[in-house]
């Protein structure tokens, strides 16, 4: 690499968003995912003794799964090439493939294939790859958010480990927003930023296991501070930033958010005609349909939940023929379920209900299960009273001899539910 070329991809790793700039290249900086990468867990030991397999990582967005990748190619000593299911064929996977073969027979090196979004690559283009992961010629890392079980040709699955990703802690996410808070080259380290611990919890709890969502909301926080004006930033400074950085980073994010939001309200409305009409709108500019049915799903439960059971059903369904069918097959299927939810009677009480259930979660102690609720599958456990006093409802003809307490003693007698 010349000096040029060199200062280029310096200058370009400066001016990345934060969240790319902050990527981790090593394990000691990695953070999460101790079950994969931990000391001794199944993972590190094939990266440590360079035995790595192909293999699908499976997880939520911002759960690290690219940065994993790199670490792994770095680590032993690999090329890594990118691949684009957009962007590129099965010709470039021809090309690809050549030139692994004369690097690993000129240069010894071995070449790590990452495909992103590994589900989003057809049938043939997945197939294309599988002679090569079979013999060798390339190590194929494939990332999803999506069921491999579902989205990766069972042949080229055959041929893969699987390794679920989680959705990183809170306290996960706040490590990497305090190092990027001191990082004085690729971080935030030299401005003059003031934060509490409180807003760097909130953020952290926020971003909802989500790194690269915590980070994007921090360095779009900061920018919105003009540039001799003091940055102080606070809950509701991140909860704007928030909504800012998902149109900081996507081109189309203003739009592709702004329309959802227009598809739910108008079936909230009973406005089947808007409905519709929203719907196609995302379609039509190639929105994945995929993406509508699972808005569909959780409305079904959001907004209709017991006024209609059946909606859910409607709404399951219409994703599962959407997938078997696909685009553009599937535009009629998702506009039978569009109308139906927008005609369908409307009841948000398991939402409300949840919401406060998840608000003592949050607020009350964990109290231990009461003891009369407990199994006792062992002696030792019917020893300390484990399932003592327990009554089994079925058993009594009158209600009121059945009565016993569910709830932890600090929520006895609490009601979620209107009815």
């Amino acid at each position: 690499m010349d000096l040029f070329e060199h200062q280029r991809q310096q200058h370009k790793s400066l001016t990345a968003p934060l969240a790319d700039r902050l990527r981790p290249k090593t394990f000691d900086d990695y953070v999460g995912q101790e079950h994969l990468i931990g000391e001794g867990k199944m993972l590190r030991r094939l990266i440590v003794q360079d035995q790595i397999p192909s293999m699908i990582f499976w997880g939520p967005p911002g759960t690290g799964k690219t940065t994993l990748a790199h670490i792994i190619a770095q680590m032993t000593g690999c090329y890594f090439v990118k691949f684009s299911a957009v962007e590129q064929g099965v010709k470039d996977v021809r090309q690809m493939v050549l030139q692994a073969a004369e690097r690993e027979k000129f240069q010894k090196k071995r070449t790590i294939l990452f495909i992103d979004e590994i589900h989003r690559f057809n049938k043939l283009q997945q197939d294309a790859f599988l002679p090569h992961v079979e013999n060798g010629t390339i190590i194929l890392i494939g990332a999803t958010t999506e069921n491999p079980s579902f989205e990766v040709n069972s042949a080229l699955l055959s041929r893969c480990r699987v390794f679920v990703l989680n959705a990183l802690e809170a306290s996960d996410i706040q490590k990497l927003i305090e190092r990027a808070l001191i990082d004085p080259i690729y971080g935030l380290g030299t401005k003059e930023i003031h934060i509490d611990q409180e807003t760097i919890s909130y953020l952290s709890q926020i971003a909802n296991g989500d790194a690269r969502t915590a980070l994007n909301a921090l360095e779009a926080a900061v920018q919105a501070f003009q540039e001799n004006e003091r940055i102080i930033l606070n809950n509701e400074v991140i909860q704007e930033a928030l909504q800012r950085s998902s149109l900081l980073y996507d081109q189309t994010g203003e739009q592709h958010y702004n329309i959802i939001s227009a598809l739910h309200k108008s079936m909230r409305g009973h406005d089947a005609n808007a409905a519709l009409y929203w719907m196609a709108r995302m379609l039509e500019a190639g929105e994945d349909p995929l993406y509508i049915a699972r808005r569909l799903v959780r409305f079904a439960s959001e907004d209709i939940g017991l006024a209609d059971p059946r909606a859910l059903e409607q709404a399951v369904a219409v994703y599962q023929a959407c997938h078997m069918i696909g685009v553009p097959e599937c535009n009629v299927i998702l506009a039978q379920a569009v109308v139906y939810l927008a005609k369908a009677p409307k009841s948000n009480t398991l939402y409300t209900a949840y919401s406060k259930v998840a608000q003592d979660i949050r607020e009350c102690p964990n109290e231990p299960v009461p003891l009369h609720l407990r199994n006792a599958p062992t002696a030792l456990m019917k020893k300390l009273n484990y399932g003592k006093g327990y009554k089994y409802t079925p058993a009594f003809e009158d209600p009121e001899a059945a009565q016993q307490t569910f709830l932890p003693p600090s929520l006895e007698g609490k009601k979620y539910l209107s009815f």
